[in-house]
């Protein structure tokens, strides 16, 4: 092949605390790398799709040297922001029910599953701590007319392709949230919890010791050197040569050049109360662990988490989106969303009046316009595993479980084919249509959202 030189243009900047990783304990970080190095593997991001990557690589490749290279530190980035659903159904955020085909969301729920069974082995494998992953199911909950028929689309689209649910009214809404907010509910069991910088955390940590993965921390991909013998990353203070790459970078692979013009870069907000009292626990009432997805949507979505390693029982809410195609949100994006979500956590809490929010963060999602993944092999013995389309936790851990398959020549897997049986990413309207587009279509669908907001 052609020597080829890649130069990263940016590093994503990500706002607001990662409030998973800052409710942990203090933790003793990976050393940056600071010499050059030569391994077999090197996976560029270390959340869910790197981890995974690496953990699929350990059990394919024996003996093989993998290193993992994160630019910030493990779970402050996207991995660390997200609202912690692992979603086994559909959910396609373009929709008006997250619903898609029927054959699409068939094939799309035996993958989720595929990726949840597979974080769950690593949990048991590494001995997570009790509460890192929980099935515990969630709901698809409204509180108007329209997210009522939202509901009803839904159930009748869960009719249609087996899936079990249990309908839910105002009283078992109340007796599961404590709020006298939401009017009707669907449960569907499926669903895993997890504490995402936990799960990182620990799948690090398991890989590390039991697996010999290397990780470095705060260790930036400046530059790729594309060559057909050994392949050199250039990092702030040492290169890694390497006979293979995988990029686990979510939308930060559009940074290096892949994929241009074919990728939406939104933003997701979130707060996370302070840890509520034993008074103000008794005052809610309802489960003690818990997550709402809304029904339209561009609404709210509530998790209510207890004790884990000393983080509390705390409140998250997550609402309002912004395409900020720079990899760049502002203090503008942040103050509305800090509004936004104060007024939705009164009108759902009123018992818990004066309960401050202590974090407000936004995370990166990364989308494609049909909702594929940015997935391949983009250059000689250089893959892609990345645009996970708004489910991070899921389609990153099953996206970098087939980037692993791929590389490692298990191209005849079933699972593999069936996962690249997708067209590419679409071309995007050009600039500045896009992102005033865009924009201003995802405030008209908040305000049409109402109080599901």
């Amino acid at each position: 092949m052609q020597n080829t030189r890649i130069k990263a243009r940016r590093l994503p900047r990500d706002p607001g605390p990662a409030a998973w990783n800052r409710i942990l304990p203090v933790r003793a970080g990976y050393a940056p790398l600071e010499q050059d190095v030569s391994v077999d593997w090197a996976i560029v991001g270390g959340g869910f799709a790197g981890l995974a990557a690496a953990q699929r690589l350990s059990q394919l490749v024996n003996g093989e040297s993998i290193m993992v290279l994160e630019a910030s530190q493990l779970a402050e980035g996207p991995a660390g922001r997200n609202s912690g659903f692992m979603i086994d159904l559909p959910h396609e955020l373009n929709s008006e029910s997250y619903a898609g085909s029927h054959d699409a969301d068939i094939r799309q729920i035996r993958q989720n599953r595929s990726a949840i069974r597979f974080a769950s082995a690593m949990a048991e494998e590494y001995g997570f701590a009790a509460g890192t992953l929980t099935a515990v199911g969630k709901v698809t909950a409204a509180c108007t007319a329209k997210g009522q028929r939202h509901i009803q689309s839904y159930r009748q689209h869960l009719d249609s392709i087996g899936e079990p649910y249990r309908l839910m009214d105002h009283a078992d809404m109340i007796e599961y949230t404590g709020s006298e907010f939401y009017h009707t509910g669907l449960f569907t069991p499926g669903v895993v919890m997890i504490q995402p910088a936990g799960f990182i955390r620990q799948a690090a940590a398991g890989l590390v010791e039991r697996k010999g993965v290397v990780i470095h921390e705060n260790t930036p991909v400046q530059q790729l050197d594309l060559t057909s013998g050994l392949h050199t990353l250039t990092t702030p203070k040492g290169k890694v040569k390497a006979r293979r790459v995988i990029m686990a970078v979510n939308g930060h692979i559009q940074s290096f050049g892949f994929y241009p013009s074919r990728l939406l870069h939104v933003f997701t907000y979130a707060s996370m109360t302070r840890r509520l009292s034993q008074d103000e626990l008794q005052r809610l009432g309802g489960e003690q662990d818990w997550g709402i997805l809304p029904a339209d949507p561009m609404g709210t979505t509530v998790r209510k988490i207890s004790n884990y390693q000393g983080s509390g029982d705390r409140l998250i809410i997550r609402n309002h989106a912004t395409l900020n195609q720079s990899l760049e949100a502002s203090q503008g994006n942040l103050n509305r969303a800090r509004k936004m979500q104060q007024l939705s956590f009164e009108r759902r809490f009123p018992m818990l009046k004066g309960v401050e929010m202590e974090y407000l963060w936004g995370g990166r999602l990364c989308l494609s316009l049909n909702s594929v993944p940015a997935f391949g092999e983009v250059g000689e013995r250089l893959w892609s595993a990345c645009c996970q389309n708004g489910l991070g936790t899921v389609k990153g851990t099953l996206a970098g479980m087939m980037a692993a398959e791929l590389a490692a020549g298990n191209a005849n897997n079933p699972e593999l084919l069936e996962f690249m049986q997708t067209a590419e990413p679409r071309r995007l309207p050009p600039e500045p249509f896009l992102s005033f587009g865009a924009n201003t279509v995802m405030r008209i669908k908040e305000w049409q959202a109402g109080l599901e907001v």
